[in-house]
C-alpha cells in the first residue's frame, strides 16, 4: 500500500499504535486497497456474549498499551439491558461482563451509546465523508441514504479506525463500486414500514451479493421516510448481504437512474409490484391464535416509531399469553418518559428496552425458558434472524402487529 508521510511517521514509532495501523494495512493488501482514507468517525460493534474472553482480553490489552481513539468513535447496541435482564432471564455473569466492558470501551475513548441509529439520534456523516462503520444496515444506511462512505467493518477493523483515524480504502469508499448494477421498479403500495423491510426482502434475495448495488424507482409521489428507508437498509443487507442502494430521486447520489448506474453494466432488473408485496407479508386473523410474542425491533426505534405504537396501543392490553417487546436506544426512551409515551405503553402491557435490539439477546434461548414458537414482527431483518433461532415469524404490517398483540382494555376488565 501506499503510505502518507504520516502513516509510515505512525509505523517507525513501533508503539501500539503502530501495531494496530499494522492490522489495518494487512486488510487493506488482502483486499488490494492502494491506500488508507481518513476517517471522521467509527461505529464499533462487539458485545461480550459474541466475542466472548478472547474479546475482552483483546481490549484489555489495548488499554493497557494506552490508546485512544482519535476520532469519534461509538458503540452499537449491545446483548444486555441491564436494567431488565433478570425478566428475560440472562446471566448475571453477562451482565459483570457487560458492565467490565462498558469500562474498558470508554477508556479506550469509545461513546458507549449501545445504538444501532445513531446516525437518527447522534451523528449523521454529509455526503462523501469517510467513515469506518459496523452493523449491517447502519452501513447501507449511511452508504445509501447519506451519501457517506463505508464497508462492513468488523469489530476489531472499526475500532482500529477509530484508534488511527483512517482505514483501508476499497470497496464503497470507491467512486466506481458505488454505481448500480440491478433496477428494482416498485408499483406496490407502500404505507408501512413493514412495506419497505419487505422491499428489502425482495431486492436483496434477487440481487445477492456484497458488490451489487440496486437502483430502486419508486412510483410518483411516494416520499420514503428516514424510518422507512431504515427498514429498507436493514431488510436489504440481512437478505442480500449488501451494503449500498439508491432510491432514485431520493438518495444523493441518484437524482436519476442514469446518475446512480453511470457506465456500470447491469446485472438484471425485477420488479415490486403489489403480489409481491401481499406475497411477502401475513395478516393479522382474528380466528388464529395469537402469537407468542410480538417484536419491534432490528433496528432500534425511532422517537416518531414509538410515538405510532404508543398511539396504537392507547386504549388496548397486550394478551395474557403474548409477550409485546419494543427496543430503542437509551436517548430516545429518555424522551419517550419524559413525552408520556412510556406511561401509555406500560399501561397497555408493552416492554421497552434500551441499549439493545432483541435478537442480540439469546432468542433462541428465551424460546426454551418460556416456550416461544411463533413470533410477529414489521421488521423483515427480524423475521430473516429468528428463523435460525427456531421461531415461526410473519412479517405484518404494524397495524396487524398491534392487534395480534393485544385486545380492548375494556375486554380484559
Amino acid at each position: 500500500m501506499i503510505l502518507t508521510t504520516e502513516e509510515q511517521a505512525i509505523l517507525d514509532k513501533g508503539d501500539a499504535r503502530a501495531e494496530a495501523l499494522k492490522e489495518q494495512i494487512q486488510v487493506g493488501e488482502f483486499f488490494g486497497a492502494e491506500r488508507m482514507v481518513p476517517v471522521v468517525n467509527a461505529h464499533f460493534t462487539g458485545d461480550p456474549e459474541v466475542f466472548g474472553q478472547a474479546g475482552i482480553d483483546y481490549l484489555e490489552r489495548m488499554t493497557g498499551a494506552g490508546l485512544r481513539t482519535v476520532v469519534p468513535t461509538s458503540r452499537n447496541a449491545t446483548c444486555v439491558d441491564l436494567d431488565q435482564m433478570e425478566s428475560f432471564q440472562q446471566l448475571a455473569s453477562l451482565a459483570k461482563e457487560e458492565v467490565g466492558v462498558r469500562k474498558q470501551l470508554t477508556n479506550l475513548g469509545v461513546l458507549v451509546v449501545n445504538t444501532c441509529i445513531g446516525y437518527q439520534t447522534m451523528y449523521q456523516p454529509r455526503l462523501g465523508e469517510h467513515v469506518a462503520w459496523g452493523d449491517t444496515g447502519t452501513v447501507a444506511y449511511a452508504n445509501s441514504v447519506l451519501g457517506a462512505r463505508t464497508n462492513y467493518e468488523a469489530g476489531t477493523a472499526a475500532l482500529l479506525a477509530g484508534i488511527t483515524g483512517r482505514t483501508p480504502g476499497y470497496g464503497f469508499h470507491l467512486d466506481e463500486n458505488r454505481r448500480a448494477n440491478a433496477v428494482v421498479r416498485v408499483s406496490a403500495n407502500m404505507t408501512d414500514l413493514a412495506h419497505w423491510g419487505a422491499l428489502g426482502a425482495v431486492a436483496g434475495s434477487t440481487f445477492r451479493g456484497y458488490d451489487n448495488v440496486p437502483a430502486i424507482i419508486l412510483p410518483p409521489g411516494v416520499v420514503p421516510s428516514s424510518d422507512a428507508l431504515k427498514h429498507l437498509a436493514a431488510a436489504i443487507a440481512s437478505y442480500g448481504s449488501m451494503a449500498m442502494f439508491h432510491v432514485v430521486g431520493h438518495t444523493p447520489e441518484a437524482a436519476t437512474l442514469e446518475e446512480a448506474r453511470g457506465s456500470r453494466e447491469l446485472l438484471g432488473e425485477t420488479e415490486f409490484d403489489q403480489a409481491a408485496l401481499d406475497g411477502s407479508l401475513g395478516a393479522f386473523d382474528p380466528a388464529a391464535a395469537a402469537p407468542d410474542v410480538v417484536v419491534f425491533t432490528a433496528p432500534q426505534l425511532s422517537l416518531f416509531e414509538v410515538q405510532d405504537l404508543a398511539q396504537k396501543l392507547q386504549g388496548r392490553k397486550v394478551r395474557p399469553e403474548t409477550k409485546l417487546i419494543i427496543t430503542t436506544n437509551r436517548s430516545v426512551l429518555v424522551e419517550v418518559e419524559r413525552t408520556g409515551l412510556l406511561e401509555i405503553l406500560a399501561a397497555a402491557g408493552a416492554v421497552i428496552l434500551q441499549d439493545t435490539c432483541w435478537y442480540l439477546m439469546d432468542p433462541a434461548q428465551q424460546r426454551k425458558d418460556f416456550g416461544w414458537n411463533t413470533l410477529a414482527t414489521n421488521s423483515a431483518k427480524l423475521a430473516n434472524i429468528v428463523k435460525a433461532h427456531g421461531y415461526v415469524p410473519t412479517i405484518m404490517t404494524t397495524a396487524d402487529c398491534i392487534l395480534a398483540a393485544t385486545v380492548p382494555a375494556e375486554s380484559q376488565a
